[in-house]
């Protein structure tokens, strides 16, 4: 590609180790414009990087000034980071200042990375849900708002919108180097908490494949929402012990108990609004993103646990 066809791409969220690798599969091809809210990170001297509230007017230069091809939205707040409040601006009025301003600049191509959180975990959960399942998160806890919004806004705009051309993507557990979820601490710890007599099933994708399965959903363009997991799933202690974690038993009743016995003990990486996806299988169905965009994930189960096992971190 000549550096004059080469399309540009905004990708926020750029401080993470996700965007970090997909702008290393796309380097190549597009000219990428990095921007995050939390910090500025330099990403080589051909990307620009800017530390940016999506909220405040100078968002809208940078759309002005590099002709925007597409945008890639990983710059979600975790639900373990920020208050409630910064958190809600950030992910859904940030959100939806993105979609405004990419549909008033003519871009034709957005991606969004979501949450499979937004399923929302309960007893009554089908064993495998697929993508018309509706979003439950938000009934089960305040936490989860701001993800469940994100999304609502995203389908609004996917419908509402048909040339902005939007592919939401909700996935599992992304886990390997650098990922610095709840659920990636766990499996990094010597010690890990678990739901006496509760061993959910769990899926797990690592961060190498879910940013292959970014840059496939950019590059082949299908609009709606998608599943991303692995075909393979496997339970929640089972998987600790893969890890070589030692696992806690907390008593799982009445709910409030192993909530406050998190919080004396400070586990950051066993929220309580996390709690119940600790306790019932919240198992999604990814052969229609699998299907319609080819996607086979390379790194298997035992070579994510194998990392965690070899690099543990002291709680």
């Amino acid at each position: 590609m000549t550096n004059k066809a080469k399309p540009t791409i905004l990708v926020t969220g750029a401080a993470g180790a996700l965007a970090q690798q997909v702008i290393n599969r796309l380097r190549d091809d597009y000219h990428l414009v990095a921007v995050d809210f939390r910090e500025q990170v330099y990403l080589g001297d051909d990307i620009p990087s800017y530390c940016i509230d999506f909220n405040k007017r100078v968002f809208e230069d940078l759309f002005r000034r590099y002709e925007f091809e597409g945008v890639i939205h990983l710059g979600r707040i975790m639900s373990s980071q920020e208050t409630r409040m910064r958190r809600y601006n950030a992910n859904v009025l940030g959100t939806q200042k993105l979609l405004d301003l990419s549909h008033k600049y003519g871009i034709t191509r957005v991606v969004v990375l979501s949450t499979y959180h937004v399923y929302g975990a309960n007893a009554y959960n089908p064993a495998l849900i697929d993508e018309e399942a509706p979003l439950k998160g938000a009934g089960l806890s305040m936490d989860l708002i701001d993800s469940v919004e994100l999304e609502n806004l995203a389908n609004i705009y996917l419908w509402r919108y048909p040339d902005l051309n939007i592919t939401v993507l909700r996935p599992c557990n992304i886990v390997g180097p650098g990922v610095r979820n709840s659920i990636s601490t766990l499996l990094a710890s010597r010690r890990a908490p678990v739901l006496a007599g509760f061993s959910p099933m769990m899926q797990f994708i690592h961060i190498d494949d879910m940013a292959d399965a970014m840059v496939l959903a950019y590059r082949k363009n299908q609009r709606g929402v998608f599943n991303v997991t692995p075909d393979d799933w496997v339970s929640y202690q089972h998987a600790l012990q893969l890890c070589g974690c030692t696992r806690i038993p907390l008593p799982s009743i009445p709910p409030v108990l192993p909530r406050t016995i998190a919080r004396l003990l400070n586990l950051r990486s066993f929220p309580p609004y996390l709690m119940l996806f600790f306790k019932y299988p919240v198992i999604i169905d990814g052969r229609s993103f699998r299907d319609t965009f080819g996607f086979k994930p390379k790194r298997p189960l035992k070579e994510v646990f194998r990392y965690y096992r070899e690099n543990k971190q002291p709680v």
